[in-house]
């Protein structure tokens, strides 16, 4: 028995839930280029369940390769390749499996019989090649970069590297053999810069122009193509000639930049990319076989670090429990929405009506004071829509659709009699709202549903004085409406099952991630991000330099810092929800003086961007009244988990949702938390804070940390 059979055969009892991709092999003549031998990827399943590779997977290509290396030994075959099954091409590691390992040994072993596999297409008597058909990402990609050859359908929609996005590294050949086909700088731009700007992916033809493929063919005929291509490399007809890489300056270049990448996203908090940095860097001598044994290293050590298993539980988070949204009513009870009411015109309003349409396409009304603002409104949709034409998002037939859907009347009545979900943006004041579902309640049909967009006030309150209060739900969307996917669901406390189960329908259509949320003040997200706010504006005040209190959260890797954010945010919407939740909990939640005074004022932030950099504004500087209490960046930092913490427990405690899982959920989809972390919580469990602060972690062991064994 080999040693790779041995490897997989311990790692495949790991991995008892394996969805196991086959490898076929079957014959082709090439003409004028002799029999070839095809391997293609495929689980048996369709293209809605991606090819992964775990160990009987890794078991099976390997068998395939003994086949065609017998072959290829023999003279039987001139060539190898290998593809996948319609649409997929293969989407690397099965991550169900990796998250059940619980030691190191088990970890390495993994990285080990990947290579193991992998490296034996390099090592063939006949010239190999990857046919990237569809979807491909970490191990799928990687597979292809140990042929001699690769083509790209210009149809693939994903292609990427995206282990440093989860807490790994590109561990069975990527981080190795990329900068050494491709050069350092476009590898770094692979393996670093796209994983971290949330797994952004290439299409096909970037795939091709970056050099990663020799070949670009229609996805019409890629196959045939591809064979063709691959006769006629063959026969001779066809060299490949790849430009040589600068292993010079240019490497250590590219890796600074790299480090530049990371250090403005994770701020040295989590390790992946720092580590897949130190295989590209060492990578320029081109000795494969010290690459592959750092990666190995690499991979084991992340595999069995808290980062990873956040970023795994993060990810599940996201593509399991945001598509099932825990407490949702059944789906038989929503009703049909076949036309949506806009209170509002303004910026929010109209990115809803933009969304509405787009989403559900029917017809979208907006109404607000006067018939200019409603003109406005609605002709900032209609430009939105001209963009997305310009860009090639929209064809003409759907822009056109798209803008006679979306119209705008002065009187209620008219636009909202005979629409089935109407939504409110204006003023966030409570008088306001109850005024205009007032107003709405009176022309409405009696099931319409009414949705108010509200950040922080109470949906019930907002209900109270309504005939039929059971029909309204919270739909509280973030900003910019068209990037973030979170939409907090609010039950009121008299909402119906089938208003909420219709909240819920329209949420999957408007593909955002919906979360059941208790009317409880700010809801989730912005009761947390405010008591984080709230402390770092409190020792601020205390004394402690803005420098520091923003420094001292840096190690969470953050995607901007606390005053950024409250620029982002706005400094008066800021204010008001200090204010709300200080209504609400006067003992945990303060209103900063400074806060107020910088609103007043009319600044938009704490800071000034004359040199290209965030510097502390002179005139908020010399607004701010400080008192002598200097915290270090350490002390800072605990102050402020600690809260978070606090509040969090209190949440849970409450009921606002139902698990610790929904507020990380809320804080990855709605504020942009890293994967890294897993939200918030699988970090303060691992530092600690939990248990000091509540007595207990919020998690229970495995669920987000590397599971006893």
């Amino acid at each position: 028995m080999s040693t790779t059979t041995e490897l997989l055969k311990g790692a495949a009892e790991l991995f008892p839930g394996e969805v196991v991709t086959s490898a076929h092999v079957r014959h082709l003549e090439l003409p004028g280029a002799g029999r070839f031998a095809l391997i293609t990827l495929d689980n048996g399943l369709d293209h809605t369940k991606p090819t992964t590779f775990g160990p009987q997977s890794l078991a099976h290509l390997d068998a395939a390769i003994d086949q065609v290396e017998k072959e290829a030994a023999e003279g039987a075959i001139t060539g190898v390749g290998i593809t996948g099954k319609p649409f997929i091409f293969a989407v690397g590691a099965d991550l169900k499996g990796v998250e059940l390992l619980g030691r190191h040994e088990d970890a390495l072993a993994i990285g080990r019989g990947g290579h193991d596999v992998f490296k034996r297409l390099s090592s063939l008597a006949v010239p190999t090649f990857a046919y990237y058909n569809g979807a491909a990402m970490g191990g799928g990609v990687e597979v292809g970069l140990h042929c001699t050859y690769r083509t790209v359908s210009a149809s693939v929609p994903a292609f990427s590297l995206p282990e440093v996005f989860l807490g790994l590294v590109p561990g069975w050949g990527g981080c190795t053999l990329l900068p050494n086909l491709i050069g350092a700088d476009r590898a770094v731009t692979v393996i670093i810069e796209n994983s971290l700007n949330q797994n952004r992916q290439l299409k096909g033809t970037q795939v091709f122009e970056l050099g990663i493929a020799d070949a670009l063919f229609e996805a019409a005929d890629f196959l045939e193509q591809s064979l063709a291509w691959t006769a006629s490399v063959l026969r001779g007809e066809i060299e490949v000639d790849r430009p040589e890489v600068d292993r010079g300056e240019a490497w250590d270049t590219a890796v600074a930049r790299g480090r530049a990448i990371a250090d403005g996203k994770v701020h040295g908090a989590a390790p992946a990319a720092y580590r897949a940095l130190e295989i590209v860097s060492a990578a320029r001598g081109g000795d494969l076989r010290q690459g592959f044994e750092a990666e190995d290293r690499a991979l084991a050590d992340l595999i069995m670090g808290g980062e990873l298993r956040s970023g795994i539980y993060a990810f599940n988070l996201v593509q399991k429990r945001g598509k099932r949204p825990a407490g949702a009513p059944d789906k038989a009870l929503a009703r049909p929405v076949t036309k949506v009411g806009v209170v509002g015109a303004g910026l929010m309003a109209s990115q809803l009506a933009l969304l509405f349409v787009r989403r559900l396409e029917v017809p979208v009304v907006l109404t607000d004071i006067d018939q200019a603002r409603i003109d406005k409104g609605v002709a900032y949709v209609h430009a939105e829509i001209d963009k997305l034409l310009a860009k090639g998002r929209l064809k003409q037939d759907a822009a056109n659709r798209y803008k006679a859907l979306v119209t705008g009347h002065l009187d209620k009545a008219a636009a909202f009699g005979d629409a089935d979900f109407v939504i409110e943006a204006v003023f966030e004041e409570m008088g306001v709202k109850q005024q205009v579902f007032a107003e709405l309640e009176a022309v409405v049909r009696p099931d319409a549903i009414l949705a108010t967009n509200t950040s922080s006030l109470s949906v019930s309150e907002m209900a109270a004085k309504l005939e039929h209060p059971e029909r309204v739900v919270g739909f509280h969307f973030f900003n910019p409406v068209a990037i973030l996917p979170l939409l907090e669901i609010v039950r009121g406390e008299t909402t119906d099952d089938a208003s909420l189960a219709t909240a819920f329908a329209v949420a999957r259509k408007l593909k955002k991630t919906a979360v059941l949320v208790k009317d409880a003040p700010a809801f989730v997200v912005n009761r947390i991000l405010t008591r984080f706010m709230g402390e770092i504006q409190n020792v601020i005040d205390e004394g402690t330099p803005v420098a520091v209190a923003e420094k001292a959260v840096e190690p969470l890797g953050l995607p901007m810092s606390p005053l950024v954010l409250l620029e982002l945010v706005g400094p008066a919407i800021g204010l008001h929800v200090s204010e709300t939740l200080h209504a609400a909990f006067p003992d945990r939640f303060t209103v900063s003086p400074n806060l107020a005074a910088v609103v007043k004022a009319g600044k938009r932030g704490f800071y000034v961007y004359d040199s290209g950099r965030p510097e502390l504004d002179p005139e908020v500087a010399a607004l701010l009244e400080q008192g002598d209490r200097v915290l270090t960046e350490a002390q800072v930092r605990e102050r402020v988990l600690d809260a978070v913490a606090q509040e969090i427990g209190l949440m849970l405690a409450e009921g606002v949702v139902a698990e610790a899982q929904d507020v990380d959920l809320c804080l990855i989809t709605g504020a942009g938390w890293p994967f890294h972390l897993g939200g918030i919580t699988p970090y303060l469990d691992r530092e600690g804070v939990s248990q000091r602060v509540n007595g207990k972690p919020f998690l229970a062991p495995g669920v987000a940390s590397v599971p006893a064994v």
